[in-house]
C-alpha cells in the first residue's frame, strides 16, 4: 500500500467514525431533553376544545410512530439510522406537517454561502497579514494592523455582531440588519436581487470574518517567525535571493501547510459562530432554524439540523484532507 492510499484509507475511516459517533451522540442528547414531542403535539391539537379520549390515544400512537418514538431505546436508535439513510427526519412540530428535510434544504444554501465567503476571506486575509507581519517585522503599518487584529481576537462573535448591528443599523443606518434578502423581490438571477443578497449578507459575513481573523493571524505570524530562522531561508538570504522570492517560495508556502490542517479543524467552531450570528441578524440559515427548534421544543427539527450539520462539516473536513496531498508531496510519497 503506497503512502497516498494509506492516507486515504485513514481519512475515510476517520470520516465514518466521526459521522457514527456524532450522530449517535446527537440521538442520545435529544433523548435527555425534558420535552416530549408527542405530548406537546397532543396538547397543541387538543387546546382548541374537548376531544374524545379514545381519539387522543389514537393520535398519541400515530404521532409516536410519526416521530420514530415507538419501541425501546435500541429500537428507536436503529429506526433513527434507517430514517437518516432515507433522508427522512419526519415532520416539524413547529411547522406541522412540513417535513424537516424541506425546512433544512431551504435554509442550507444560506448558511453554506455565508460560511463559504466568511471562511475564505478570513483565512486568506488572516494568513496574508500574519505572514507579512512575521516576515517584515519592522513594518509600522503591519504592526498597527496586527495590534488591531489582536485586540479583536478575544471578543466573542456575538459582541462583534451586536456592535455592528447598532453601528450600521441605528447609528449609521446604511446596511440592512435582518433577513437574507429584500422581501418584495422575487429570487432571480438579476442585479437587484443579487445586490440585495450582498447587502443583507454583509454584516453577518463581516461578523464571522472579524471573529476568526485573529486566529489565523496569530498562528501564521508565529509559524513565519520560526521559519525565517531556518537554515534554508538564511542561506537564500546570503545567496542574494530577493526578499519577495524568499517570502513567497521559502516562507509562506511552508507555513501554509499547517494552516490548511487548521482550516479543517476550525470548521466546527466556525459553524458554531454562524449559529449565533444568524440568530442576531435573523438570517434565514440552519443556525436560526436550530435555535428556533430549541426554543419551540421541536424535537425532529433539532435532530435533523444537528445531524445534517455534522454530515456537512465532516464532508468539508474530508474534502480539505483529500486536497492536502496536492500541496504537501510528502503525503503522496508516504
Amino acid at each position: 500500500m503506497d503512502g497516498f492510499t494509506k492516507y486515504l484509507a485513514q481519512r475515510l475511516f476517520q470520516f465514518f467514525l466521526v459521522l457514527f459517533l456524532g450522530i449517535s451522540l446527537t440521538f442520545l442528547i435529544t433523548k435527555l431533553s425534558p420535552v416530549d414531542p408527542v405530548e406537546q403535539s397532543v396538547s397543541l391539537m387538543t387546546s382548541f376544545g374537548a376531544t374524545d379520549p379514545r381519539a387522543v390515544e389514537l393520535m398519541r400512537e400515530a404521532l409516536a410512530e410519526l416521530y420514530g418514538l415507538k419501541g425501546s431505546l435500541i429500537e428507536q436508535y436503529f429506526g433513527f439510522w434507517g430514517r437518516i439513510l432515507q433522508g427522512d427526519f419526519g415532520p416539524s412540530l413547529s411547522s406541522f406537517p412540513t417535513p424537516v428535510m424541506s425546512l433544512i434544504m431551504a435554509a442550507l444554501p444560506w448558511t453554506v454561502g455565508l460560511l463559504l465567503q466568511a471562511l475564505v476571506i478570513s483565512w486568506c486575509l488572516g494568513n496574508l497579514l500574519g505572514a507579512l507581519a512575521g516576515y517584515y517585522r519592522s513594518n509600522l503599518l503591519l504592526k498597527l494592523s496586527g495590534a488591531l487584529v489582536m485586540a479583536l481576537h478575544p471578543v466573542p462573535a456575538y459582541i462583534i455582531g451586536l456592535v455592528l448591528l447598532l453601528t450600521f443599523g441605528f447609528i449609521w443606518p446604511i446596511l440592512p440588519i435582518s433577513g437574507g434578502a429584500q422581501m418584495n423581490l422575487t429570487p432571480a438571477f438579476s442585479f437587484d436581487y443579487i445586490r440585495s443578497l450582498v447587502l443583507h449578507g454583509t454584516l453577518p459575513a463581516v461578523t464571522l470574518v472579524l471573529g476568526s481573523l485573529g486566529t489565523w493571524f496569530i498562528s501564521m505570524r508565529s509559524l513565519v517567525s520560526n521559519i525565517v530562522t531556518d537554515d534554508h531561508v538564511v542561506y537564500a538570504e546570503l545567496a542574494g535571493v530577493s526578499s519577495r522570492t524568499i517570502f513567497s517560495q521559502y516562507v509562506a508556502r511552508n507555513a501554509l501547510l499547517p494552516q490548511l490542517t487548521g482550516l479543517a479543524l476550525s470548521l466546527g467552531g466556525v459553524f458554531g459562530g454562524a449559529v449565533i450570528t444568524e440568530f442576531i441578524y435573523n438570517y434565514p440559515g440552519v443556525g436560526r432554524l436550530l435555535i428556533q427548534g430549541i426554543y419551540r421544543g421541536d424535537y425532529s427539527l433539532v435532530l435533523g439540523v444537528t445531524t445534517i450539520s455534522i454530515v456537512a462539516v465532516a464532508v468539508a473536513v474530508l474534502i480539505i484532507d483529500l486536497l492536502y496531498p496536492l500541496i504537501d508531496p510528502r503525503v503522496r510519497l508516504g
